[in-house]
């Protein structure tokens, strides 16, 4: 029997998903599928590295409903990582305003949280939670695709 007839025979084969996590802060109507804009606001992209590895096969971050989306006009929210610097406040500030609402706002890794190793540097605003209102967090530097997607589903319900 050739490759191809066993891969028919025996179909798709894939870990289950673990049961959904409760529930976070987000909007009843962003339940389900949550569409999501990066926000790079002064990162060491070390965050930027595990949300790459959220959404790599090994993760697979969109079988829970969630992907990145080019655009904030077509995002049900953002996903901000980094301490947000002088330079990037006000861009944050527009990125957040061009998301439709409802809409929710996740400060992703320490730097977001609470700015991290940054803390007081001289071109260092403050975390993001200084600048928009922020729904949820995603502690660690930087934290692990698992723990992001761990916070994704709470927000998607998924």
């Amino acid at each position: 029997m050739g490759l191809f007839a066993a891969i028919r025979r025996v179909g798709r084969i894939a870990e289950p998903a673990p049961p959904p996590p409760g529930a976070a802060a987000a909007p009843a109507l962003l339940r389900g599928s949550l569409q999501l804009r990066h926000v790079d606001a002064g990162s060491c992209n070390g965050c930027e590295i595990e949300l790459g590895g959220c959404f790599s096969p090994v993760y697979d971050g969109e079988r829970y409903g969630t992907r990145l989306v080019a655009s904030p006009r077509h995002a049900d929210g953002l996903l901000v990582t980094g301490v947000v610097t002088h330079n990037m406040a006000q861009a944050l500030r527009d990125t957040v305003e061009a998301t439709p609402q409802p809409r929710v706002v996740i400060a992703v890794g320490d730097c977001a949280r609470n700015c991290g190793e940054f803390a007081g540097g001289y071109g260092v605003l403050g975390p993001v939670s200084d600048v928009v209102a922020v729904d949820a967090e995603v502690p660690g530097c930087p934290p692990a695709p698992a723990e992001i997607i761990q916070v994704l589903r709470q927000v998607s319900g998924r």
